[in-house]
């Protein structure tokens, strides 16, 4: 589907409803964030242009990573999950699933997100500000299907969810380049990503099957 045909299923899941949690699972460097930050841009544009959302005022739509709620490397440490990072054990889920309920409620005046910075390899605290007036919430990550407990909360939480799927090759291309990016030697990071990213696909591709639409990507972030 191309970007504008996305854009119109999202605008039409906002009839009838004050806000829409919009999820995008899918593998590492699977395109998840660039195909967010897409929608979220186009939703608020198509709102603009219909003069539902003012020019300059608060967004119409937000993406949320899942990745903010990484665990800090002091605690991946004390866990043992140092080698480990972007397991499901390594991030804070309940802490995720806390975000998506009160941002589905929508009954406070700003909800502030953690972001993931990747040059820290960190999560920000209160990065990103969601308003009231935001009536699509994007959020993506790999483990947004995942059907085993404390992630099974997540996806009663979504109105619908996308799977985004590249080509493997780019994909994994793409996810050995960012490794080096951010300071891992080739050999290193080949070995992360056998011992971590690829079981982290194996896991996020499970919930492939029961997505609302599966969306072909380039691969990226």
């Amino acid at each position: 589907m191309r970007l504008e045909e996305l854009v119109d299923r999202a605008v039409s899941l906002l009839e009838g409803r004050d806000r829409v949690l919009l999820g995008v699972a899918g593998a590492p460097a699977a395109g998840k964030t660039t195909l967010a930050r897409a929608v979220a841009a186009g939703v608020d544009l198509v709102l603009t242009d219909r003069g539902e959302r003012a020019p300059g005022g608060p967004p119409a739509a937000v993406q949320v990573p899942m990745d903010g709620f990484h665990l800090a490397d002091v605690q991946l440490e004390r866990l043992g999950l140092a080698d480990r990072k972007g397991v499901p054990a390594s991030f804070d889920a309940g802490g995720y699933v806390s975000l998506l309920r009160r941002l589905r409620a929508a009954d406070e005046d700003v909800v502030y997100a953690p972001a993931f910075e990747r040059d820290l390899e960190q999560a920000l605290a209160g990065a990103i500000a969601v308003p009231r007036e935001a009536r699509l919430v994007v959020t993506e990550g790999n483990y947004l299907l995942l059907d085993e407990a404390p992630w099974d909360a997540v996806r009663p939480l979504l109105d619908e969810v996308w799977f985004a799927e590249a080509d493997e090759e780019e994909r994994s291309a793409r996810l050995l380049a960012r490794h080096v990016e951010f300071g891992k030697t080739p050999e290193a990071a080949q070995a992360w990503m056998a011992s971590v990213d690829d079981p982290d696909a194996a896991l996020a591709a499970r919930g492939r099957a029961v997505a609302d639409l599966v969306v072909r990507t380039a691969a990226g972030d």
